[in-house]
């Protein structure tokens, strides 16, 4: 068996290659993020739109409704940036919209099924949901702080569990689902994504150090459900990563599946707090 050593150094090269794609992302992310307005909300969108793709490639042979999805999602996303109470009421509005929209397109199509259907409204309500709480979120008082201290929970919390995970992973945490996670790198992430949170609150007057806590717990929960969440989906389909846009990444849904399920979580006790 290789030693803890030997398994850090075989692995040291993954990691830089995911450092070097992450840094950037992170810089344009943040700066949108601080922008906020149209220009956040049109990045979501195209991060959607490059998920949705990624879904529906994996379960093309049943046909999903592309035009529809593609078309739901921006109608969503503008529904939350556009509407007037910052509140998930116009966001459902635009997911109900979707079902005659999916149906008209569907009909359509030259190759149509029932499944397909139900993979466009499936990827709608996984991913257009949690974008949209995304662009939700960072409309709220301290929003934009709130974004990136999740975001900072969830990126170092995963950095911390692959990273532990390679180093002192044993015990399997979901053989089933995902054979090289470990019990040891979630507990590690998990601790990671809280510290990295709380680390945070502390430069932040608005939040109490108990606050940060509590919102780096939830997020230390959120994100590596989202993760095995799409992880259960790619064992379904028999693929690895679902793309390669973000390189040694992989996929948009393999770099976001964390935020996808953070960003929903963090909405609500966001809410919360405030």
């Amino acid at each position: 068996m290789a030693s803890t050593g030997d398994r850090l150094e075989g692995h040291g090269s993954e990691l830089w290659q995911r450092i070097i794609v992450a840094v950037p992302a992170l810089v344009v992310a943040v700066f949108l993020i601080d922008y906020g307005g149209l220009p956040f909300t049109i990045l979501l969108i195209l991060l959607g739109i490059a998920c949705l793709h990624e879904l529906f490639q994996m379960f093309d042979d049943v046909a999903p409704v592309r035009l529809a999805g593609f078309v739901g999602i921006i109608g969503m996303l503008l529904a939350a940036y556009f509407g007037s109470d910052r509140s998930t009421y116009y966001l459902m509005i635009a997911l109900c919209a979707c079902f005659p929209l999916i149906f008209l397109f569907g009909t359509l199509q030259v190759r149509t099924t029932a499944l397909g259907w139900s993979v466009t409204v499936f990827g709608l309500v996984w991913i257009g949901i949690a974008l949209g709480h995304a662009v939700l979120l960072r409309e709220l008082e301290h929003g934009v702080a709130a974004i990136i201290t999740i975001l900072a929970g969830v990126f170092i919390g995963d950095s911390v569990a692959y990273s532990g995970g390679k180093a002192f992973g044993r015990t399997p945490m979901a053989p089933r689902i995902s054979p090289n996670k470990t019990v040891e790198g979630l507990i590690l992430g998990m601790g990671g994504a809280v510290l990295a949170v709380w680390l945070a609150g502390l430069y932040q007057d608005w939040i109490s150090g108990v606050d940060a806590l509590i919102l780096g717990a939830c997020v230390a929960v959120a994100a590596p459900l989202g993760d095995l969440f799409e992880s259960y989906i790619k064992r379904q389909v028999g693929t690895k990563d679902t793309g390669r846009l973000f390189g040694a990444h992989g996929g948009a849904l393999d770099r976001l599946d964390a935020v996808l399920f953070a960003a929903v979580v963090g909405y609500y006790v966001w809410i919360a707090i405030l």
